[in-house]
C-alpha cells in the first residue's frame, strides 16, 4: 500500500517555517508497512491544491494532506476540496460546540472567523481534534482514502495517532512490515556496502536494505513486506546475522538505540566510569553522554578546557608540552585525557583538541585537524582526524568518533579481561 502526502503552506515555500509535519507522518506510516511514494509542499492556492489531489490519486491508495484549514481568508483548502469532491460544506454541530468551549474555557469571545471551522465536507466522516479547533476529514473515494489534517504539528499529531493511524491499520489491502536494524561505525558507506556487496545480492525481493548514514556510524536498516509476520522474521534474523558478523569489528547494537547508550550501558555494566576533557567540541561529547538518562551511573563529568591556561591549571597538561607540540598535537591530546582521568578519579577518559575553524588552521595543522585520545584501564590510545572546513560538523564529527574510539577501548579491554 501507498500513500502520498500534500502539505499546504506559501510560508513553508517561502522558508517561513520548516515542515516537519511530512518527516513525521512518513515516519509513523512506515511503521505500520505503508509507504510513502512522494511528498508534494504547495502554496494555498486552490487550483494547485485540485492539482495536487488529481496527481496524488493517481499514484497513490492513501492520500494524507496538512494545512490550509484554518479561519482567515488565505486557507483555501476546503473550497478547493468541495470542488474536487464535488461536495458542498455543511457545519458539524459537535465540532462547533468544542470550538466555542475553548474560547469559553480561556474567557474568550469566538471571532466569527472560527464558525467557518466547523464546516466539513458532505461526503467527509468527521476526525475530532480534541487539540485544537479545526476538524480532520476522512474521504473515501474512486477506491482512494483521503485524510485531511490541520497543519499545526500538535494537531496533526493528534489525529494521527487517535484518529487516522487507527483507521488505516484495520484497511484489508495492508501487508506486514518488520525491520530490523544495525547500527556500525568507522566505516563509511559505500566500504560497508562493498563488504556485504554478497549477502545484499541474496536478498529476496520482498526484504529491502537501505543505508542511513550520519556523522562516523551508518545505521542498516532491514525491512521487509509480506503476509505472515513470522516468515519475515525469519528471515530478516538469518540475514541480519549473517551482516553483523561479516562487519563484526564495526558493530555497535542491533537495538535500535544510539552509540551514546550503548556505551554507557557497557560502561555501567561493567562498573565503569567515564570523565572528559574537550577543547574544539567545546561541551558537545559531555552533552551527547547526558542526554541520555541514567548516564550520571557513568559519567563523572568534563573539563572544557578552550584555553592552554585551563589545560595546564586544570588537567596538569605540561607548558612546554604546548610549546613544543602546540594544543593541537597527539601529546597534548595524551596529557589532557590522563589528567582529568586522575583529576576526577575515573576509570575511562576522553580528550578531544582540534581547529573546528573557519580560521585558525595553517598549512602543518589546517582547518578540521583533531587529536583524540582515550584513556583505559590499560593503556591510553590518541589518534589523528583530518576533517573537513565547516565548524559544525567538525564540532559534531569529532565527538561521534570520541564515543566510537572509547567503545572499542572498553570492548577490547573487558575481552581482555575475561582471558
Amino acid at each position: 500500500m501507498q500513500a502520498e502526502l500534500i502539505i499546504i503552506g506559501d510560508e513553508i515555500l517561502i522558508g517561513q517555517i520548516i515542515d516537519t509535519n511530512s518527516s513525521w507522518i512518513s515516519s509513523h506510516l512506515e511503521d505500520i508497512g505503508i509507504q510513502v511514494k512522494q511528498i508534494s509542499t504547495i502554496g494555498d492556492s486552490e487550483a494547485d491544491i485540485i492539482n495536487a489531489l488529481t496527481l496524488a490519486s493517481s499514484r497513490a491508495d492513501v492520500i494524507l494532506m496538512t494545512g490550509g484549514l484554518g479561519p482567515t481568508k488565505d486557507d483555501v483548502t476546503k473550497q478547493a476540496l468541495s470542488k474536487y469532491f464535488n461536495s458542498d460544506l455543511v457545519f458539524d454541530e459537535a465540532v462547533l460546540e468544542h470550538i466555542e468551549q475553548i474560547f469559553a474555557k480561556y474567557k474568550k469571545s469566538m471571532p466569527i472567523e472560527n464558525v467557518k471551522q466547523a464546516e466539513v465536507l458532505r461526503v467527509s466522516e468527521v476526525l475530532f481534534n480534541k487539540a485544537g479547533t479545526a476538524p480532520g476529514m476522512w474521504v473515501k473515494f474512486m477506491e482512494k482514502h483521503f485524510f485531511i489534517m490541520p497543519g499545526v504539528p500538535t494537531e496533526m499529531k493528534y489525529l494521527m495517532t487517535y484518529e487516522v493511524l487507527p483507521r488505516l491499520r484495520s484497511l484489508p489491502q495492508r501487508k506486514s512490515l518488520i525491520k530490523k536494524y544495525i547500527l556500525t561505525g568507522g566505516l563509511g558507506e559505500s566500504f560497508l556496502a562493498d563488504k556485504i556487496r554478497s549477502i545484499e545480492e541474496r536478498l529476496p525481493e520482498y526484504i529491502k536494505l537501505a543505508y542511513l548514514p550520519s556523522f562516523a556510524q551508518v545505521r542498516l536498516r532491514l525491512s521487509a513486506v509480506g503476509d505472515d509476520e513470522l516468515i519475515l522474521n525469519k528471515e530478516l534474523d538469518k540475514f541480519s546475522d549473517e551482516i553483523k558478523y561479516c562487519l563484526r569489528d564495526y558493530f555497535i547494537n542491533d537495538t535500535d538505540e544510539t552509540l551514546e547508550l550503548t556505551l554507557l550501558n557497557e560502561m555501567e555494566v561493567s562498573g565503569l566510569s567515564l570523565a572528559t576533557a574537550e577543547s574544539c567540541t567545546g561541551g558537545l561529547l559531555s552533552h551527547l553522554l547526558t542526554l541520555v538518562p541514567g548516564s550520571s551511573n557513568v559519567f563523572l563529568g568534563g573539563i572544557i578546557s578552550y584555553s592552554n591556561v585551563v589545560k595546564e591549571n586544570l588537567l596538569s597538561v605540561k607548558q612546554e608540552t604546548i610549546e613544543q607540540f602546540g594544543a593541537v598535537s597527539e601529546q597534548t591530546a595524551i596529557e589532557m585525557a590522563i589528567g582529568v582521568k586522575q583529576k576526577l578519579e575515573s576509570t575511562y577518559s576522553i580528550a578531544i583538541t582540534g581547529i573546528a575553524g573557519p580560521g585558525g588552521g595553517t598549512e602543518e595543522k589546517p582547518v578540521g585537524t583533531v587529536w583524540i585520545a582515550v584513556s583505559g584501564l590499560r593503556e591510553t590510545i590518541p589518534f589523528k582526524f583530518s576533517f573537513g572546513k565547516l565548524r559544525e560538523d567538525n564540532i559534531i564529527r569529532a565527538s561521534k568518533n570520541a564515543l566510537l574510539m572509547l567503545l572499542k577501548l572498553v570492548r577490547e579491554e573487558n575481552q581482555k579481561n575475561k582471558i
